[in-house]
């Protein structure tokens, strides 16, 4: 009777698979935050006013003033073409959050 067993090549494939998943998904968290760090920072900040019985008027503008500036920022045209454009504009890469 014959044990199957797993071979350290197939278990290396397995780990090499995981590794690449996770990288994708952080790529994919730093790009999100890169679009909306400000915007969920300031909700944050006004959330924390708010616990501690503080007005939070100025982090709630300030958190509609950032997810404008998100919305203006996905929707601007990016590529090779204008590239030059969009960084002197600031918007290359995220905006400069």
């Amino acid at each position: 009777m014959k044990t199957r067993s797993i071979s350290r090549k197939q278990r290396g494939q397995g780990m090499t698979e995981y590794i690449i998943i996770v990288a994708l998904i952080a790529v994919a968290a730093i790009g999100v935050y890169s679009l909306f760090g400000r915007t969920v920072r300031d909700q944050t900040a006004g959330l924390a006013q708010e616990v501690a019985g503080n007005d939070a008027q100025t982090a709630i503008g300030n958190a509609q003033t950032a997810s404008q500036l998100a919305e203006t920022n996905a929707n601007a045209t990016k590529g090779l073409a204008n590239y030059n454009e969009n960084n002197e504009h600031g918007t290359a890469g995220g905006g400069g959050n």
